[in-house]
This record gives C-alpha cells, structure tokens and sequence, in this order.
C-alpha cells in the first residue's frame, strides 16, 4: 500500500509539474507545504522531491528539467537564476557503506547565485552570493561568494563584480 501511495503521488506531481498554467503549479506546490517567494518563476517540467523541505525566496527563476531533491532539504535565497537540466541534490548513497545506506545533508543556494545549464549540485553545498557555476560542473565543496567557478570538480576560477541589482521572475500577475 505504502507503494501505491507513493507512486500516486509521484504520477500527480508530474502531471501538475508540465500543467501550462504558472499560477496552478506554484498553488500546488504551496498547498504541499513548500516555501515560495513572490515573483518566483518555476518552470514546467521541473522534478521536485520532498516539496515540503524546500524552501525558495523572492524573483527566483528554475528552469525547465532542473531536479530539486529536498529530502534532505534545499534553501534557494532571492534573485537566483537556476538554468535548465540543473540537478541538486541532498541526499545520496554512501559508497563506503556496506548496506549501501543514505547520506546527505541541506543544499544553500544564497541570493543572486547563477547556476548555468546542466550544473549538478551535492549534498551539504553551500553557494555563497552572487556566485556563478558554469555550464556542466560538479559543485561537491562550498563555492565563496562572488566567485566563479567551473569543472568537475567546480573549482574557482575568478571574480565576480559586486554590484548586484537585478530582480529577475517578475510577472505580475501571480505571487
């Protein structure tokens, strides 16, 4: 029985999550308990695990087949552009385990970070504001503020200016 509710759940998540409607998907997923900002954009086709244990701020865009994995919890802050085919992820298999249990822990994403395409995000990360993660990197250490940085491992690479203003996701029509 616990199956048949879980993979319910799973098959009605992922028909609200390619809804076309905007407003639907986000009163949806605030219904699920999870946390949204205003003016946040969440694009169709996202897969969202454990809704309930994340948490989004204000004029945050998720773009298209982006993976959030809450189970061991996500804080997005403001203003943060998470391209498309972006996975993040808190909880993983512990390879040295003998029982192949679980391990993770709570993925930050502060204010103002750009994450590029296809960008894979481990358990425990923090990404400091402001900082960009180029295209197809693996982010398995915390990334400083204000750096960039890229490559599997993400390593940084430079700077970003610190003057930060933009506001991104406003839509007016739905909060």
């Amino acid at each position: 029985m616990k199956q048949f509710i879980s993979d319910t759940y799973h098959y009605i998540m992922g028909i609200v999550m390619i809804f076309p409607i905007h407003y639907i998907r986000i009163l949806f997923l605030r219904f699920l308990r999870m946390q949204i900002g205003k003016y946040t954009a969440i694009c169709r086709g996202v897969d969202i695990r454990t809704p309930y244990r994340i948490s989004i701020g204000s004029y945050t865009t998720i773009n298209k087949h982006v993976v959030l994995d809450g189970r061991g919890g996500i804080v997005i802050g403001n203003c943060v552009d998470i391209a498309q085919d972006v996975n993040i992820w808190s909880l993983q298999h512990d390879y040295n385990s003998p029982v192949y249990a679980t391990k993770g822990g709570k993925v930050v994403i502060e204010d103002y970070v750009w994450l590029a395409s296809r960008v894979t995000v481990l358990p425990g990360v923090t990404i400091g504001r402001g900082a960009v993660v180029g295209a197809c990197s693996v982010v398995t250490k915390d990334i400083p503020p204000m750096c960039i940085a890229v490559g599997n491992p993400a390593k940084v690479i430079g700077k970003r200016e610190a003057c930060l203003k933009y506001k991104l996701g406003q839509r007016g029509w739905f909060r």
